[in-house]
């Protein structure tokens, strides 16, 4: 078996999760990781799937079969897991909407060699204070070499800079 991610996206209807599915397990594969979003009428998504290295290319283009209602692209996985489980760090993100707020809390993990493993975002109305609300939560990888105290400084003061409520845990 070999790892494969695949990449999804496609105007959202109804039949979309199960028509993948389907082509990979007639593949003699396994569906084994994904994230799966709908987004202003799109649907987006990363799938990971193990599938006999044999049938890669069959797979490939039964897949491809599907242009005009998703646009799939088929990337080799590497297929390993981290010796160790690595330390993860939890922030969350609150208030009010504005330019940048991404940008400056990505550039934070970034400059401490943090990876990000998942982030949601979204916006909503503020129905008692009027304007939108921003909301993140973010998952992200601890490298062993990280300052912790440095990366809560420095998210304080971009949560102090942008008047956000960040909660790190």
């Amino acid at each position: 078996m070999t790892t494969l991610i695949l990449t999804v996206v496609g105007s959202d209807r109804p039949g979309l999760v199960a028509t993948v599915a389907h082509i990979v397990d007639e593949h003699g594969g396994n569906w084994e990781n994904s994230r799966l979003a709908e987004l202003a009428g799109t649907f987006a998504g990363v799938i990971q799937v193990s599938v006999p290295i044999e049938r890669v290319e069959e797979l490939r283009a039964s897949l491809s079969g599907l242009e005009g209602l998703l646009t799939i692209a088929v990337h080799a996985g590497s297929g390993s897991e981290p010796a160790e489980a690595p330390q993860e760090l939890s922030i969350r993100v609150l208030g009010n909407d504005q330019p940048g707020i991404v940008r400056e809390i990505s550039a934070v993990l970034n400059a401490s060699a943090l990876s990000i493993e998942s982030m949601t975002t979204e916006t909503r109305d503020a129905a008692m204070a009027g304007g939108r609300l921003f909301e993140a939560s973010i998952l992200a990888r601890i490298p062993a070499e990280a300052d912790p105290e440095a990366l809560r400084g420095a998210l304080e003061r971009i949560a102090h800079d942008l008047q956000v409520d960040i909660t790190v845990g």
